[in-house]
């Protein structure tokens, strides 16, 4: 079977704006990057106001694994076999990091024959988004230390500034760094530190405004740090929100592409759920619904970590209300949770898999008892699956009253997946998801933590150091408590140990730091060792990584 980057190589992509003319976007109002990548401009088609909202489906998964659950995958076939089925659908994904792409997991537009092309200009800068919102983030970094270098009017704490810089890399060497040193023409030396784009409260602004007037109103309420006295200082205060604008005022438009098979892709912006909230932009989810008759999106890692923040914090914010969700899953993934190690996933195994159906099995009580929304599990099949493995999840998911359903897009692309996308309809015109919130915006921040942490983590209790707990009732009083919370910590298990497979019980959710993104509107929860700014593994993709004199990209995947 050819790599992913070889099918998408091979592909005969159509010119953008055919796939733009065909979503009946006006020619003036899309920008073109080469012949297939553009951007859009929502306020040049006005006439899309008109038109009423297409139904949203949300893709999840299981807690992610070595052996791999297809989470992107599905969510770019389950929108080629909609249409497959007679449906108008749009797949709104995120933008790629390059972190990952040259770290530990490779690449993020799909995989086999269900991907998003072209595939190596989304995994590498892409439109140039993420270097516009670093921009925007380092500008704010510097004006920062030029405004205590230059006489500190606002009498800003050197010893109390919570902004970080950022790059688009993994780099463990940047977590913790000092500044200014070489005397009094560098500026103040103060202890400073790097998060990886993704984790950037100017990501998170740019995936939750809904307009550049929002926009620049949310980069304007960025608390950067803190006085003398321990009054907070605005980014206003320093006159940068309206230069970080400037920066972003075309990576706002989102962006249009296509899949293999020639379904439309809009893919704008790029959160980490594992340290930030995990959605793609707000911006773009609207463009979609008004588009198509189904939006596919994804929300990033598992149940309990991307769709959460995507019902807790975007849809909070937003009103956005998905119609339906699939749940992703292998049933090597499973018996992964069931304690199989990797080199045996290939062997049928049901006492493992039974144990690790407890995985797929709390995620989707998540999804329809706290979610409130109506799901399929999607079983992302392989060749070495065989039919008993199979009968068993779908008898326990039965019991759970919800369906099964085996999807073969990573070989078959559309055609693989008409089964799940038949079953996703059903549900749409069935009508039963009524979405609720974990908590409510009016419990405290700590009763947040508690609720999220019981229910959705199963954990049995939450702990915080007291300065800790005192930074949270600070907080608090200042006005901050009806903000949602977004949670860092591990995607591979529901506990904060990364180690902890399948259902971990009577866990305790420890806090280890806690940040205000007063632009963005939540309060970011750090929990044990998870890391804003993650490091390359010892066998970087980076290393695979090549290019021929012909300008031929390998090892991409």
């Amino acid at each position: 079977m050819p790599s992913d980057i070889e099918i998408a190589q091979k592909a005969e992509l159509r010119r953008v704006s055919e796939i733009a003319a065909e979503l009946g976007l006006n020619e003036d109002s899309i920008e073109h990057f080469g012949r297939y990548k553009a951007k859009i401009d929502p306020r040049l088609n006005p006439h899309l106001g008109e038109r009423p909202d297409g139904k949203l489906i949300l893709v999840t998964a299981i807690s992610p694994s070595p052996a791999g659950e297809g989470k992107t995958t599905t969510t770019v076939g389950l929108g080629d076999a909609l249409n497959h089925i007679g449906k108008k659908a749009i797949v709104c994904l995120r933008e790629p990091s390059m972190g990952p792409v040259f770290g530990m997991k490779g690449g993020a537009a799909g995989g086999g024959h269900a991907q998003v092309v072209p595939m190596e200009d989304i995994n590498l800068h892409f439109t140039g988004d993420f270097a516009a919102i670093a921009l925007a983030h380092n500008l704010l970094a510097a004006l920062i230390d030029n405004h205590i270098h230059q006489g500190n009017p606002l009498q800003i704490d050197p010893r109390q500034v919570t902004w970080k810089r950022v790059m688009d890399m993994n780099d463990r060497a940047l977590r913790q760094i000092v500044v200014g040193l070489g005397g009094k023409v560098n500026g103040q030396a103060r202890e400073d530190g790097f998060d990886i784009v993704v984790a950037s409260e100017v990501m998170a602004i740019f995936c939750l405004a809904d307009s550049l007037k929002d926009l620049k109103n949310r980069l304007g309420n960025i608390v950067i740090g803190y006085t003398y006295d321990g009054k907070p200082v605005q980014a206003r205060d320093l006159n940068a929100h309206g230069a970080m604008a400037v920066l972003l005022k075309d990576a706002i438009k989102p962006n249009l592409v296509q899949t293999l098979e020639h379904t439309p892709a809009i893919i704008h912006g790029g959160p980490f759920a594992n340290i930030a909230h995990g959605c793609n932009s707000v911006i773009a989810t609207r463009l979609g619904l008004k588009l198509a008759d189904y939006v596919v999106t994804e929300a990033g890692f598992g149940a309990d970590l991307g769709a959460e923040k995507f019902i807790d914090i975007k849809c909070r914010k937003s009103g956005l209300r998905p119609d339906a969700c699939v749940v992703v899953a292998t049933i090597r993934a499973l018996k992964y949770h069931g304690g199989v190690e990797v080199p045996d996933l290939l062997t049928e195994n049901l006492p493992a898999l039974e144990t690790g159906l407890a995985n797929l099995q709390k995620h989707v009580e998540n999804v329809t008892t706290h979610y409130g929304l109506s799901c399929v599990v999607a079983i992302n099949r392989f060749s070495a699956d065989t039919d008993t493995e199979i009968a068993l999840v779908r008898q326990r998911l039965a019991e759970q009253g919800v369906n099964v359903v085996l999807a073969e897009h990573w070989a078959k692309g559309g055609a693989g997946a008409v089964a799940l996308a038949g079953e996703v309809v059903r549900l749409v015109e069935q009508g039963g998801s009524r979405m609720r919130f974990v908590y409510d915006d009016a419990d405290p921040l700590w009763e947040k933590l508690r609720k999220l942490a019981t229910r959705i983590y199963g954990a049995a209790d939450i702990h915080a150091p007291r300065r800790l707990r005192a930074q949270l009732d600070q907080l608090q009083a200042d006005g901050y408590g009806h903000y949602p919370i977004c949670v860092a910590k591990t995607q591979y298990s529901f506990s904060t140990d990364a180690s902890a497979r399948g259902v971990a019980k009577g866990h305790v959710v420890n806090v280890r730091a806690i940040r205000l993104c007063a632009g963005a509107e939540f309060v970011v929860i750090i929990c044990d060792d998870i890391m804003t700014m993650p490091g390359l593994p010892k066998e970087p993709c980076a290393t695979r990584i090549d290019i021929d004199d012909e300008g031929r990209v390998s090892g991409l995947y």
